[in-house]
């Protein structure tokens, strides 16, 4: 038996399902879970880094390290972004990174400019503490505030995508199921 669907009753689609945007919950879901998995990253690569260096105090070196753990992490996004657009916690809320124009996937270039620019996210807030001198409580609550204030410009205009991916030439997009 088949049932036939008035096309005039279901909504019109502002845009194809595979260029739709995804909620911002889906999107701050998958960064908590990117979150997570990146625990396991950084603390692999601070076991080689102390291991390779001899580091024997976490004050030694720290400027370093912070360096190498800052390349792992962009060495990690730029492989999965161009290399079919997905990391782990993407693929597990069906998203993908695709350029903004045509859904094209991302070149070596677009995707270190997209991490670089991800970076929004947190250094504006955490550079006004010794800028500022500000304590670590009042530190706290200026990085919440702006983590929400950065999240809600992803509800702002059409393609309702944040400002690093806006900048980086860059949008996310939710995969059917």
């Amino acid at each position: 038996m088949s049932t036939s669907v008035d096309s005039a009753a279901l909504p019109p689609k502002p845009e194809s399902p595979e260029l739709a945007a995804p909620t911002v919950r889906r999107r701050l879901a998958t960064l908590m879970y990117e979150g997570v998995l990146l625990f396991g990253v950084v603390f692999f690569a601070g076991y080689l880094f102390s291991t390779l260096t001899q580091q024997r105090n976490g004050l030694v070196h720290h400027n370093w390290l912070a360096a190498w753990v800052a390349l792992v992490i962009g060495v990690y996004f730029v492989w999965f972004w161009t290399h079919g657009g997905q990391t782990l916690p993407m693929k597990t809320w069906r998203l993908r990174v695709v350029g903004a124009r045509g859904g094209e996937r991302l070149s070596v270039p677009r995707a270190v400019v997209r991490y670089v620019l991800a970076w929004l996210w947190f250094l504006p807030p955490l550079a006004l503490h010794p800028l500022l001198g500000l304590a670590v409580p009042q530190t706290l609550i200026v990085a919440a505030v702006w983590f929400v204030s950065y999240a809600a410009v992803g509800r702002i205009g059409a393609s309702r995508q944040f400002l690093h991916d806006r900048l980086a030439g860059t949008r996310i997009v939710s995969l059917p199921r």
